[in-house]
């Protein structure tokens, strides 16, 4: 059976059990005794920017339509037989997936018959089933989907901005594709990217709940199946993305009553990888805290003047390609909070008991995530997708200095890489 090695996290106390199984599947088992509720994710290091890729040692570079990886996400429900959702039904357990810029993940929660869905969810996902009549329906359902979110006001002010801050780099596309890209789609196009990405070696199972690495173990010997090794690595082809933005603002009309606004920060500062790239995001978040929470001067200042509401939130986006900042929510003068983010940054200085402040909210985050098997699942996961254990979160918030987080604003938070995306009310 196989060998799992044992880590403990010395602040919080959490066990992780690490293991690699003879298919290739990385392996990760978080127990949390006595939850009653254990979430499994099972995924592929594959998503939306992926659209441009060569075996290495295969000769072959293969380009496919945008929205692929959405695409075969939808397909892998579909079986000869039915639907795996139906079979995840019978035994109780909440299933989903969803496709992000870099992974693709598939999803339960059980509160019993837990190695029954995860066999369920283990032979499911390397079983695809692709026609050309069920890929053609799929593209009727997907075109409708891709319409419906051509008029969702909270994805086109996120994709807006995206057009606004990237250049080349494929995370401004949508990821459910384009109408017309989608309608390139066929069998062929998606047996191509399951037969890359779906390989086990490009794949990695995450489960917490009271669950042991054994019982994890047993049931993905007997549900994965052998398949060869890819000849070589995955390369992925992206296109040179400048470090300015493309422009510093876009404008649209949509069904909303009051206008819907985003404000980014382009980040050209990618060099960082592994957990120097996690305490990047942890100085970044400590930052967003200190001049936008809710305990900041500036908020104050906007809430008193009726510039937002209730839905203000700020979010940090970090990948090895790609990353920004954002502050969104509603306001009646989305101009005006513009220029007042801007009057703050340049007038910004940090203290020591803001910074404290403002961390300590970060850590208190972290902590509360291990208290959900379903947060501490989607946090690991889309950490692990770009290379970094969640776990050593402590390792480097522990090493976050006033110092910094006063160098990480300086390469941030500036004019030159900010931008506006909002979405105003039809006349």
């Amino acid at each position: 059976m196989m060998a799992f090695a044992k880590t403990q996290d010395k602040v919080l106390g959490e066990v992780l059990y690490t293991g690699k199984h003879p298919t290739g599947v990385e392996v990760f088992v978080l127990p949390k005794k006595g939850y009653r509720q254990t979430d499994a994710m099972f995924v592929t290091r594959y998503g939306s920017i992926d659209s441009e890729f060569e075996v290495t040692g295969g000769g072959r570079v293969i380009k496919i339509p945008d929205g692929t990886a959405h695409f075969l996400e939808h397909k892998m429900f579909e079986e000869p037989d039915g639907n795996v959702f139906d079979k995840f039904s019978v035994l109780g357990a909440n299933a989903n997936a969803y496709t992000g810029f870099g992974l693709t993940s598939y999803l339960f929660s059980a509160t019993s018959n837990f190695t029954e869905s995860l066999g369920v969810l283990l032979r499911f996902v390397q079983n695809p089933y692709f026609t050309a009549e069920n890929v053609a329906k799929e593209q009727g359902i997907i075109a409708q989907e891709i319409r419906m979110y051509e008029d969702n006001p909270q994805a086109r002010v996120f994709y807006n901005l995206l057009g606004c801050l990237y250049h080349n780099c494929p995370v401004k596309k949508d990821i459910a594709g384009t109408v017309e890209s989608i309608s390139q789609i066929d069998e062929h196009v998606l047996y191509d990217a399951y037969n890359t990405f779906y390989h086990p070696s490009n794949m990695f199972l995450f489960v917490a709940g009271d669950i042991q690495p054994e019982q994890v173990a047993k049931c993905m010997d007997d549900s994965l199946r052998d398949i060869p090794p890819l000849p070589g690595g995955i390369r992925r082809i992206f296109g040179e993305e400048p470090d300015a933005i493309v422009s510093d603002y876009a404008e649209q009309k949509l069904s909303v009553s009051l206008p819907l606004f985003m404000l980014g920060f382009k980040d050209t500062d990618m060099q960082p990888k592994g957990v120097d790239m996690l305490k990047k995001s942890i100085e970044t978040e400590i930052l967003l805290e200190m001049m936008f929470g809710k305990g900041s001067a500036l908020y104050a200042a906007l809430y008193e003047q009726g510039l937002i509401n209730d839905t203000f939130e700020t979010d940090y986006t970090c990948h090895e390609r790609y990353a920004f900042s954002t502050l969104e929510g509603e306001s009646k003068d989305p101009a005006k909070v513009r220029a007042m983010v801007a009057q703050a940054l340049a007038h910004t200085g940090f203290c020591e008991a803001e910074f404290t402040r403002a961390k300590n909210v970060i850590w208190g985050r972290c902590i509360r995530a291990f208290n959900s098997t379903g947060d501490i699942a989607h946090r690991f996961v889309s950490w692990y997708a770009s290379g970094v254990n969640y776990l050593d979160f402590y390792n480097a918030y522990a090493k976050v200095s006033l110092e910094d987080v006063v160098r990480r604003f300086s390469k941030h938070f500036n004019d030159r890489n900010m931008a506006l995306s909002v979405i105003l009310p039809m006349d």
